[in-house]
């Protein structure tokens, strides 16, 4: 069994950088040839954040979004990204 890598990244109002996190993990875990999923863990964004991050799950299916009804703190986005 091949062991999966899961890359959790909480997210606050991160519309600008989101491309280029992806862009950065996609390359580097596709140089591995390993499986690996990116839990990206929405904290309550308001700046668009939340539909740019369903939008890249929906474009590719290794990217996981966890969307927080409101802001939690990242420690609990990352715990919620594990427990996820």
């Amino acid at each position: 069994m091949k062991i999966t890598y899961s890359i959790v990244a909480p997210i606050y109002n991160e519309l600008e950088n989101l491309p280029e996190l992806y862009r950065r993990v996609k390359e580097v875990m596709d140089s591995t040839g390993e499986p690996w999923e990116l839990v990206l863990v929405d904290d309550g964004s308001t700046d668009g954040s939340t539909d740019a991050i369903c939008e890249l799950g929906k474009q590719d299916k290794r990217v996981r979004p966890v969307i927080f009804a409101r802001n939690f703190g990242h420690q609990i986005a990352i715990t919620a990204g594990w427990d996820h």
